[in-house]
């Protein structure tokens, strides 16, 4: 799987928990204290976000880190899973 996918998937599952809680993306982006047409940008998978960023939209999307992450797949190299 390569960025660009990983990146589209994050900015659906951030759109999904914005309208789940039913903001705006302009009231998301002031919450979490981002620039509205970078958080559009996020949306649509074209920004690479850092930690920071997506833990103060966490915040202002009121979840957990992990509801947006999780079973995302790996990227590139990433070492395999141990066996059990």
């Amino acid at each position: 799987m390569d960025a660009e996918k990983i990146l589209y998937d994050l900015g659906r599952r951030i759109r999904a928990q914005r309208k789940r809680i039913g903001l705006t993306q302009e009231e998301l982006a002031l919450v979490a204290e981002v620039d509205r047409s970078y958080f559009g940008a996020i949306e649509r998978g074209e920004r690479n976000v850092t930690f920071t960023v997506l833990y103060r939209l966490c915040l202002a999307l009121r979840c957990d880190i992990a509801l947006l992450t999780t079973e995302m797949p790996p990227i590139g190299n990433a070492p395999p899973e141990p066996e059990a």
